[in-house]
């Protein structure tokens, strides 16, 4: 996992870099921060709005007595997604918008649950999936006058 993490940290930013150039080559450089500018303050609003609905959402699943599971996920994305909208750079802020968008976001939350709920369920019962942790065992009531 570290190697992969040092890579995205060198090549994400090398390639964010080649393409901001590129873009500023084509429109020139005023109108590339203008459009960089503009990304972000559009990709914090959208934020803001979706993760009110998300809230929302989960108030609702919560009023409903139904574990919340599916909007957490939702919000961990739109946390994400903003962050990666407000990270100067237009490969981030596309990955941002698309976890910002309830649609493509219902399908990396579905990528997501499909490779990490195999982990989840067997970290939940610590590694030993289908073990039962009920004891047998009898309780017996003591006179308290006669404790050591």
């Amino acid at each position: 996992m570290l190697p992969l993490l040092i890579v995205l940290f060198i090549t994400v930013p090398i390639l964010e870099l080649f393409v901001i150039l590129q873009i500023g080559d084509l429109i020139g450089a005023w109108w590339t921060i203008a459009l960089l500018v503009a990304d972000s303050i559009l990709g914090s609003v959208l934020m803001r709005s979706q993760g009110r609905a998300a809230w929302r959402r989960f108030n609702e699943a919560l009023g409903r007595g139904r574990p919340p599971a599916r909007e957490v996920l939702d919000g961990v994305l739109i946390v994400f997604g903003g962050a990666l909208l407000l990270t100067p750079g237009f490969l981030t802020d596309l990955f941002g918008l698309l976890l910002l968008l309830p649609p493509t976001r219902a399908v990396a939350r579905r990528l997501l649950v499909r490779r990490f709920a195999g982990r989840m369920i067997a970290t939940a019962t610590r590694g030993r999936p289908g073990r039962s942790y009920d004891v047998e065992g009898q309780a017996t009531d003591l006179d308290p006058h006669r404790l050591p």
